[in-house]
């Protein structure tokens, strides 16, 4: 029994004497099919005739799914992707040879006969009589054209490709309707064009230029005679004639298929000798499909970039409508991918972290004043093996991302920034003792927080004030900042937020409590580079964009929503923060980070237990945001190895800092060095006999201010406990 036909072809022959009777024989189909009358026979039936009249004759045809190129900014290549690998050809691309083989096994007189090859009917239903069962097929390459258009509509839904394929009287009723429709518009030269591009060769390639290139590494153009021929065999069943998985059998099916190419005078008997006696030469390539393809540990951006495509509605009302545009395919994607960002990027990550470390990291780059997305890595690879995942660490959780990670004090900023904008001066002093409790009460949007008995520390007991916002920001004060907060109240640094983009990973709104200063709100690297962008861009926050331009496969370009920019800040205190955080690279907690002699600014941040280590900051062209740590939230970044150095502990200054100075050292290199519009913030006056500093990174018992010995978010009070909460209304985390 002849196999199932997954390009074409009729696979239910033993329909054929059904199929003579009901409708190709009654008169007012053969009206429509270029063939003798056939009247004589005296089976033309009333009912049938009327039925077949009443199905409609408008073939819709959807676009043909193609390989969707993403490129970078540059036009370089990032990955293809792809429901059907497919490259649309016209004939003129086409080997005469495919031509010909293809007509000769599937259809012989396809250039003779209409849409039912009634002779062929026939002669399959003597055959298939004599025979006692079905041997023989009828189906012309034009009703082979129309099955397979209805197989390409149903797309990758199963009921869809069931109800296009089931062996019925009324789909193949259907199907002639079609296939007369598509004679009389299309013509014989454009349906097999047609035919060539949509019909399944196996090992996932669909139409003849992705079938040539799958097997032969070469264009449909170039085609010889007995690789056309292979191709042209493998039709009546991928599975059965695989050439890389059964040569054998594949080498009979193109010998059978050269032997008709000889029959029907498409060839000599000499060349067909010669051709089949020639072994099977194949130059497979491998299919590329998809993000995990992608170059320069692409991966993730370029599933970031599918994502915006489906959740952003420029590309189509409904999900559904944006799935069927993207999986039909075809396009060019021009993306805001810097290709020395990103490729500076990665190689910082693979330098420093290695991905078969407890803990992994995750790096976003973007580009303030257009939004513009400009590097995104990680750590653990794209894919599915051992140390890889699927996750996007770098973005938040309807994104392709997870819960996100509480920033610790890279969150300070913002506050800072609010204080300012409500009129708090950056000479501002406060007591600032090495622990104490929150004051209570404290102004929220939703009334007044009252927490009694909440206590939050510094990092070292050296670490006493009173400071001003300069050195309270440089060195990371936790009790300068929990006075602050309860000076200005919650709400202005949630509003505040909100305008700079910074918002939960989980889609959650900021909780009205006043540890957030601490950072104990879970975020991504992508939220906070786009946040601090808005410092880098006096005060103007973009939304972060990946796409800067799509082509369609008709070759028109497509909408592509832009990045909107609002104003968050004044200049004045966007400028006023750019002088704090360079203090923080200059002198502060982030001195390894520094980038020499080209201006940058920035914050770290360690959060309670050491789960996660930040370093954010940003020159005046590019912000971005390193995030270290366990993605599950369980190993602690003590006495650990990561990247082949040891730890004692990890803060944000030591591990996450030197990552970011690397990758935006090569990302900025041969740019342009702008220098930030800063102010002169004089020292507050202070006792000149207290102890001003501590204890600097590489010192005994210090780090950056940023780790679990003060940063006593009130929502786990733990100390190095259990971390069980003894202060409800606050959320878990203990942060810098």
């Amino acid at each position: 029994m002849p196999k199932k036909r997954s390009g074409g072809g009729l696979t239910g022959t033993q329909q054929a004497a059904k199929f003579l009777g009901v409708s190709v024989l009654a008169g007012a189909v053969l009206a429509g099919i270029a063939l003798p009358a056939f009247g004589v026979l005296g089976l033309a039936a009333k009912g049938t005739v009327e039925g077949f009249d009443e199905i409609p004759a408008n073939l819709k045809t959807p676009p043909l799914s193609q390989r969707t190129t993403i490129l970078d900014k540059d036009g370089g290549h990032i990955a293809t992707v792809y429901s059907r690998d497919r490259t649309v050809v016209p004939l003129t691309d086409i080997s005469p040879y495919m031509q010909k083989a293809i007509v000769a096994i599937e259809d012989s007189r396809f250039y003779d006969h209409g849409a039912v090859d009634l002779k062929g009917v026939l002669r399959a239903a003597n055959r298939n009589a004599q025979s006692g069962g079905v041997s023989q097929g009828a189906s012309t390459l034009t009703q082979q054209y129309v099955k397979n258009v209805f197989v390409e509509e149903a797309g990758d839904d199963p009921d869809k490709v069931a109800e296009a394929t089931q062996q019925t009287i009324g789909r193949k009723i259907r199907e002639l309707k079609f296939a007369i429709q598509v004679e009389e518009e299309l013509g014989k030269k454009k349906i097999l064009e047609n035919y060539l591009n949509i019909t399944f060769f196996g090992q996932q390639a669909y139409g003849i230029e992705a079938a040539s290139h799958r097997y032969f590494s070469k264009p449909a153009k170039k085609l010889k005679l007995q690789e056309a021929a292979l191709l042209a065999g493998i039709v009546q069943s991928p599975s059965r004639y695989d050439p890389v998985n059964d040569t054998e059998e594949a080498t009979k099916r193109r010998n059978t298929v050269i032997q008709r190419m000889a029959d029907v005078k498409d060839i000599s008997q000499a060349e067909a000798d010669k051709a089949k006696k020639t072994e099977i030469d194949l130059k497979v390539s491998r299919p590329k499909n998809g993000c995990i393809t992608a170059v320069k540990g692409a991966g993730f951006f370029c599933d970031y970039v599918r994502k915006v495509f489906l959740t952003d509605t420029a590309f189509g009302k409904t999900q559904e409508d944006r799935a069927k545009v993207w999986n039909q395919g075809g396009l060019t994607v021009r993306t805001t991918l810097d290709p020395q960002a990103q490729e500076s990027a990665q190689e910082s990550i693979k330098t420093h972290v290695y991905k078969t470390d407890q803990v992994a990291t995750a790096l976003s780059i973007v580009e303030p004043g257009t939004g513009k997305i400009l590097a995104m890595g990680q750590s653990r690879p794209y894919g599915g093996a051992k140390n890889e995942t699927y996750m996007n660490l770098s973005v938040d959780q309807d994104m392709g991302g997870g819960a996100g990670y509480q920033p610790g004090s890279t969150f300070k900023p913002i506050v800072a920034a609010a204080a300012l904008e409500q009129g708090i001066q950056p000479t501002q002093s406060y007591p600032s003792p090495y622990q104490m409790n929150y004051p209570s009460p404290v102004q929220t949007c939703k009334g007044p927080w009252t927490g009694q008995g909440v206590p939050v520390e510094n990092e070292n007991e050296s670490e006493v004030g009173p400071y001003g916002m300069k050195e309270a920001t440089a060195k990371s004060v936790n009790t300068y900042y929990v006075q602050l907060i309860s000076q200005i109240g919650v709400c202005p640094v949630t509003e505040l937020a909100r305008k700079m983009g910074v918002e939960r990973a989980d889609g959650k709104a900021i909780e009205q409590l006043p540890s957030i200063t601490l950072g104990t709100q879970e975020m991504t690297p992508l939220t906070m580079a786009s946040g601090y962008a808005t410092f880098a861009n006096r005060g103007t926050y973009c939304t972060p964009v990946a796409i800067g331009s799509i082509t369609g496969p008709n070759g028109k370009e497509m909408d592509v929503p832009k990045s909107t920019c609002s104003r968050a800040m004044s200049e004045k205190t966007a400028d006023t923060i750019n002088t704090l955080l360079a203090g923080v690279v200059e002198d502060g907690t982030g001195q390894e980070a520094g980038l020499g002699s080209r201006p940058s600014a920035g914050k770290t941040g360690t959060t309670d237990f050491r789960l996660a280590a930040w370093f954010v900051g940003y020159t005046p062209n590019m912000a971005g945001a390193v995030w270290v740590g366990d993605p599950t939230l369980k190993k602690k970044m003590v006495d650990i190895t990561i990247g082949g150095q040891y730890h004692d502990k990890v803060f944000g200054g030591a591990v996450p800092g030197p990552i970011w100075r690397d990758a935006m050292g090569g990302a900025l290199d041969g740019k342009p060095g702008p220098g930030f519009n800063t102010i002169n913030i004089p020292d507050p006056e202070k006792d000149k006999d207290k102890d001003k500093g501590r204890d600097k990174p590489g010192d005994n018992g210090g780090d950056d201010g940023d780790g679990d010995n003060g940063d006593q978010d009130p929502g786990r009070g733990d100390n190095g406990g259990d971390g069980e909460n003894p202060f409800p209304g606050f959320p878990d985390g203990t942060f810098d």
